[in-house]
């Protein structure tokens, strides 16, 4: 149990009647905190600004990349796109004849702390057919989305996995009933195993489109893998703060207290249903 466990508070909607307060402060030492109060406030506000420095570098990056995929994105390539998975869809996804399947949301890939990732890993566990979409400037989501539409309504529960600098927009796509995926690689980030398929969606941007912006698509990425830089190194030095913190706190707090109170609240909901 970390630090923000013991300091969240969700508040009841009808406290008494329905819910109930749950103090974990109560597992403080206080005695033991109060001659830290200054290191504690010193590191508390620092761990903040290195968070608020992650984010400002992370958005400015997602900025950027928005406005190269905008200078590529034309409707003939989305047409592409979507003609490209409709043939996909007839030839990989058979009608089952059941009700619509339904979509799930899970991230594969990430910033952190230790830089970009992706559980390319876990995609290959679960499928073993992949689709490998390369595409340097995020122009496959509504590929994706199309990919998803058929298969749930073919009958297949499909995972959709958000972008972490887009949430709002699929950057993989599992449909593990049919051992079949679709995962973007980038150059910054690229699929390490042998695709079943390989599309190349940068061939689909406009020629003369890439050449006319080469200049600034070159520039703009250069600058968006600085701030991605920045930001991953910002993460780190929150991490390290953060940990600093769980150091001063955790000899000072009642964690065998914590876990009976969790117990007992286990037990009290397990009563419940």
């Amino acid at each position: 149990m970390d630090l923000e466990t013991l300091s969240h508070v969700i508040e009841p909607k009808l406290p008494g009647a329905v819910e109930s307060y749950v103090d974990l402060g109560r597992f403080y030492d206080r005695e033991g905190l109060e001659p830290l109060r200054e290191e504690l406030s010193a590191a508390m506000d620092g761990y903040k600004g290195h968070y608020k420095r992650a984010y400002r570098c992370l958005t400015a990056a997602a900025q950027l990349a928005e406005d190269s995929r905008a200078l590529l994105l034309t409707p003939a390539l989305e047409a592409k796109a979507l003609k490209r998975a409709r043939g996909i869809l007839g030839r990989e996804i058979k009608k089952t004849g059941r009700q619509s399947g339904r979509a799930v949301q899970r991230f594969l890939s990430g910033i952190t702390c230790q830089g970009a990732i992706c559980r390319f890993d876990t995609a290959d566990t679960l499928c073993r057919r992949v689709y490998e979409l390369s595409d340097s400037w995020g122009l496959g989501s509504g590929m994706l989305t199309a990919l998803a539409s058929g298969a749930m309504s073919a009958g297949y529960d499909v995972i959709l996995c958000p972008s972490p600098l887009f949430p709002e927009r699929a950057e993989h796509l599992l449909i593990p009933e049919q051992s079949l995926a679709f995962l973007t690689s980038t150059p910054a980030l690229s699929y390490p195993g042998r695709p079943y398929r390989r599309i190349r969606l940068d061939a689909m941007a406009d020629e003369e489109l890439l050449r006319k912006y080469k200049a600034r698509l070159k520039f703009s990425r250069k600058v968006q893998a600085a701030l991605l830089e920045e930001g991953v190194e910002a993460l780190a030095q929150a991490k390290a703060v953060h940990d600093r913190l769980e150091a001063l706190y955790n000899p000072h707090v009642d964690f065998d207290g914590v876990y009976r109170q969790a117990d007992e609240l286990s037990r009290a909901l397990l009563a419940l249903t």
